[in-house]
């Protein structure tokens, strides 16, 4: 069955081109009146404008995502002319790529502001919208860099995985409003890849091809608290695991013990994703006990 977002509304950031410009044509295909949001007015408007000529509903909005005010003032606008914000895609970014060593610290503040507090700011001014309506999509772009790491990126992988545990937080407290929030990692050929990888990499990476993730995720039918990753029409899913672990205690040389069990730390038999970060501390309380008696059973035959 066809995803049909007619009556929502979409706010696009970094829409003007790339990523962004494709996840607001493919919303604006199923049906959503989309805000196209940009540094820059020519592209916001010539991506409005295809929109339009397609048959869709679309407005243009240049301004940054750093700024807070305009864009708050964005959807009050958007609330204003269409009722209400229904669908956020938080993709605005950019890059200031050095290793740690050589990197300036305001290069590392700016790419946190654009990438982290851009998406604060925009979920922050349409929460209290999507709360009174009892529903909302919420899409962070998070990446690889951020999950898995990157060289060369410290700042930007920072950024990504902060957007991961604000994802975290947010699915929680929305949920009983209607409001499902997650992530999107996507692998394309942008502007911002340019220089970064061979063209015999980026081959296939068609920023097209990772919007069909973006509708699912702006669905009625859109999971919650969800790392989607995509990337040359393949779609995987990204988590967050905890493994069971050992019982340590307090007991003398504890430091010693941690050194010599990595392996079981790290044995991911019986791994599972914690449903809060409560999970954690009730997952320790209530195992030590049997871990205690594992662990120290075992340790009985070490050297």
């Amino acid at each position: 069955m066809a995803i049909d977002l007619n009556g929502r509304t979409a706010i696009v950031t970094g829409a003007g081109g790339g990523l962004g410009r494709s996840h607001a044509l493919a919303l604006a295909r199923h049906g959503a009146k989309v805000v196209v949001n940009d540094l820059a007015s020519a592209a916001c408007e010539a991506v409005a404008r295809e929109i339009q000529e397609d048959g869709g509903e679309a407005l243009p909005w240049t301004c940054s995502v750093t700024d807070r005010a305009a864009v708050f003032a964005m959807v009050e606008e958007v609330v204003a002319r269409w009722g209400g914000v229904d669908i956020l895609v938080n993709n605005a970014g950019i890059l200031r790529d050095r290793t740690f060593a050589k990197m300036d610290l305001d290069d590392f503040a700016l790419v946190l502001d654009v990438h982290l507090m851009g998406s604060v700011n925009l979920t922050k001014a349409a929460w209290p919208h999507m709360r009174d309506k009892g529903y909302g999509r919420v899409i962070f772009t998070t990446s690889s860099s951020g999950l898995y790491g990157n060289f060369g990126q410290s700042n930007y992988g920072a950024a990504k995985m902060a957007l991961v545990g604000l994802m975290q937080t947010l699915a929680l407290e929305g949920q009983k409003s209607g409001i499902h929030v997650n992530c999107l990692a996507p692998s394309a050929a942008t502007q911002m890849t340019e220089g970064l990888y061979s063209e015999d990499d980026l081959r296939g990476l068609s920023t097209d091809l990772v919007s069909p993730g973006v509708v699912a995720l702006a669905s009625e039918n859109a999971p919650t608290r969800t790392i989607l990753l995509a990337g040359a029409g393949a779609f995987e899913q990204a988590h967050v695991t905890m493994t069971q672990g050992v019982h340590i205690g307090d007991a003398p040389g504890a430091a010693e013990r941690i050194e010599a069990q990595w392996e079981r730390i790290r044995d991911r038999e019986g791994e599972f994703v914690p449903a809060s970060g409560a999970a954690q501390y009730s997952h320790e309380v209530n195992t030590s006990s049997h871990l205690a008696d594992r662990t120290f059973a075992g340790a009985t035959n070490e050297t």
